[in-house]
């Protein structure tokens, strides 16, 4: 089986190839972000990236924020969410809890509180439900702080919520009005 520095590895190259750069093994994604499996494995190893469907399936299985997905038959596989290729992820508009979570670094806190959350690059924000979850995310850009939208309201003024497989909430923006720092 993989060591932990070779899942995270992999689980990084998949992560980009599934979510940002698809291209960098001519891998192709469909309209919903699905990639055959046998296709990524062989391009992957052509990449000098090498894992079998075991080891995939281990990393898929494992992930602590269940980043990947297979369908049902495990022929594809794709990203849950945080996408910057433009992708239909088939997630039906959903109405969220009453208030959902954003972390981020704090040095991002005055452009956010400013402007608003936007996406980016990305397709969508995203969101939790638990401030472990955004503090957590936030640590990974420095100093985290954790940001409370009001989404229920939100939802309420016409904005679309979705719920990713690894139940993380996206929406296109949030407006500085439905924030409120921690």
């Amino acid at each position: 089986m993989l060591s932990e520095k070779e899942n995270t590895h992999i689980s990084k190259f998949l992560s980009l190839v599934l979510r940002h750069k698809p291209e960098h093994i001519g891998i192709d994604l469909n309209e919903n972000g699905w990639a055959n499996v046998e296709s990524l494995i062989t391009l992957s190893g052509k990449a000098g990236v090498n894992f079998s469907f075991k080891e995939l399936k281990h990393i898929v299985d494992t992930n602590n924020k269940k980043r990947f997905a297979f369908n049902d038959d495990c022929t594809l596989i794709r990203a849950s969410q945080g996408h910057s290729v433009t992708i239909n992820s088939g997630y039906e508009p959903q109405q969220p809890p009453e208030v959902l979570f954003h972390g981020t670094a704090i040095k991002n806190l005055d452009s956010i509180l400013a402007n608003g959350l936007h996406k980016a690059n990305r397709l969508h924000v995203h969101l939790s439900s638990n401030t472990e979850t955004a503090i957590n995310v936030g640590s990974r850009h420095g100093k985290p702080v954790v940001l409370e939208v009001m989404a229920l309201q939100m939802y309420n003024d016409g904005f679309a919520f979705y719920l990713s497989d690894n139940k993380v909430w996206l929406t296109d923006n949030v407006p500085v009005k439905y924030l409120k720092d921690l």
